[in-house]
């Protein structure tokens, strides 16, 4: 299994899939719990649910699981959230704090994962950006994710449909997350929040440089707007899907009409 598949778009739009992947390697898998092999933490189907919203999108999506080595994280182990429950570079718990590990993983074990998974990953992320801003002199880091819209260890009651992450307006230019954010909040039966419990990942973060004309944006969806249940077997509702897939459209296609205007804005 190679860590990463990337699909080469000639648009200004890169998708970041950092936590679809399910591979585990079996000296990995081994060393799991009966709780940490259901691998629950899972962004279920996220790749399918944006699978062809848009055309001459790039695709960056890494094959293996968030337990083998989270792709979303500071490789330095720096937290993301500090003083907040959250999981690490190599989660120890699952979202509910629970123990997912027989056999904890060493030190040495993440360095090793960090180089098989972690940098291959990032390898490709950070090409992929740098051909797309040469096309364009501007990318647009679009991460997809996806969460259950309850998890009482991470937050507090249920989360908003669409969670739009900017650190704050730090990682892109303000029109990014205005055209967003308008979308998501006009669309009817939907509720959404910016920088609300989640503000951005890692990889939002390090990417988003605007003044350098890489802009980043992170999409957490609740997976009760696309599932059929939020719990095994974490079945896809074809229904819920289609109605979801336009709005996800929308966004992508305001994004890429924005990106020449943003050439040269920070």
């Amino acid at each position: 299994m190679t860590p990463v598949c990337v699909t080469h778009g000639l648009g200004p739009i890169v998708l970041g899939l950092p936590h679809t992947g399910t591979f585990v390697p079996d000296d990995v898998a081994a060393k799991l719990n009966a709780n940490g092999r259901k691998l629950a933490d899972t962004d279920w189907h996220i790749d399918r649910l944006y699978d062809g919203l848009v055309p001459n999108v790039t695709t960056v999506t890494a094959n293996f699981h968030r337990y083998v080595i989270d792709a979303n994280r500071d490789p330095a182990g720096i937290s993301l959230y500090p003083g907040q429950n959250t999981t690490t570079l190599v989660p120890l718990t699952d979202f509910e704090g629970l123990n997912i590990w027989d056999t904890a993983p060493t030190p040495a074990d993440i360095k090793q994962r960090c180089a098989d998974f972690h940098t291959p990953y990032h390898a490709a992320l950070t090409a992929e950006l740098n051909r797309v801003h040469a096309l364009h002199g501007v990318a647009i880091l679009y991460d997809c994710h996806s969460i259950r819209s309850g998890i009482a260890h991470l937050f507090e009651g249920i989360l908003p449909d669409f969670s739009i992450g900017t650190n704050l307006g730090a990682t892109c230019a303000s029109q990014i997350e205005t055209a967003t954010t308008a979308i998501c909040t006009q669309v009817q039966g939907y509720t959404a929040t910016v920088n609300g419990r989640f503000k951005g990942g890692w990889a939002t973060r390090h990417y988003g440089q605007p003044q350098s004309g890489i802009h980043a944006i992170q999409m957490e969806l609740a997976q009760s707007t696309y599932l059929v249940d939020e719990a095994a077997p974490w079945t896809y509702d074809k229904d819920r899907a289609a109605r979801l897939r336009p709005h996800l459209a929308n966004i992508l296609t305001a994004l890429a009409n924005l990106a020449p205007s943003l050439e040269g804005t920070q």
